[in-house]
């Protein structure tokens, strides 16, 4: 299979920023020797457990320690910047590492709305979206009214589908990044590859899936290792911020005195992981991709010790074709 790596810039309790920020570029050293295709990064602000507020800065670092990796934003926020701006940065990268540049684009307003008012842009109106992702591509392309620069082949757009986002892709002609509950939306899935409107960009419709996977040496012990993220998803429901992660026995002790119904969102974020051995990940990956019709697993991998991590991405690069 086609196998990518999401990373996030986890913070952790106890590491700076920059140490999170360093260990991100590390990272994308090692899964550039692994072999794996592509390399995204995120676009976060003002939440305490992500340290990446901007994937264009951070890829240009990348870019510079890796020599073939695809890199990408996964994605960038297009409500908080003018199209302009997001087409220039991407062109700006792809003169730097050509060939090797994904545009990956979302549609999220932020975190929180202290983090909305910051950016400010709180809320978009029907067909914003839409018409800002078209005048991105138009200045890649340049069929623009100016010239976006430098001028250089347009990487490749992908849209980050949530909500009604498949269809959007559909219409637009993007390749598009499909994960949590919209994995199990078969209608939706099979609408995207039916209403495919293909682009001299992208003439076919191309899906990536997107998982949370961590593996080790029993299931037991993945699920252990995935405490600390599912902790932090559960928990941002009630104090209103992403948090860094926590020591897998930390977070033990918190679930004995959780909530039930605190405890319910640990588990039903755990659920939708694909967690276990080696052999049992494969098994449900593969399964994965064959159900939703998908081209290429884009894996987001999270654990306290950089060192499961590791593991983990190790197992991955071992899938590939």
């Amino acid at each position: 299979m086609r196998v990518s790596l999401l990373d996030r810039s986890r913070s952790r309790a106890g590491a700076s920023d920059a140490e999170t920020i360093a260990g991100t570029v590390e990272r994308a050293v090692r899964a550039e020797a692994l072999g794996f295709r592509r390399f995204w990064t995120a676009e976060h602000h003002g939440v305490p457990g992500i340290a990446s507020s901007a994937p264009a800065v951070l890829l240009a670092a990348i870019g510079a320690r890796t020599r073939h990796i695809r890199l990408g934003s996964g994605g960038i926020m297009l409500p908080n910047h003018r199209p302009l701006v997001v087409a220039e940065q991407a062109l700006l990268l792809e003169s730097l590492y050509p060939g090797r540049i994904d545009l990956g684009l979302g549609g999220s307003l932020g975190f929180t709305p202290a983090v909305r008012a910051a950016l400010g842009r709180p809320l978009l109106r029907d067909g914003e979206y839409a018409a800002e992702l078209s005048e991105v591509r138009n200045y890649l392309t340049g069929r623009a009214a100016i010239t976006a620069r430098p001028q250089t082949a347009p990487p490749p757009m992908f849209l980050l589908a949530i909500k009604d986002g498949l269809s959007l892709a559909a219409r637009l002609g993007l390749p598009a990044v499909v994960g949590g509950p919209l994995l199990r939306d078969a209608a939706a899935i099979e609408g995207y590859f039916r209403d495919y409107q293909p682009t001299p960009e992208t003439p076919e419709p191309y899906l990536i899936a997107s998982a949370e996977v961590l593996v080790a040496e029993s299931a037991e012990r993945a699920r252990e290792l995935l405490l600390p993220e599912a902790w932090a998803h559960a928990d941002s429901r009630e104090v209103g911020e992403f948090r860094p992660l926590r020591p897998v026995q930390d977070v033990q002790r918190l679930l004995e005195t959780a909530s039930p119904r605190k405890a319910a969102a640990v588990r039903n974020w755990a659920e939708s992981a694909v967690v276990g051995t080696p052999a049992q990940a494969a098994e449900r990956l593969a399964a994965l991709l064959e159900r939703t019709g998908a081209s290429e697993l884009m894996a987001s991998v999270s654990a306290f010790d950089p060192a499961d991590v590791a593991a983990t991405d190790t197992f991955l690069a071992s899938l590939q074709d």
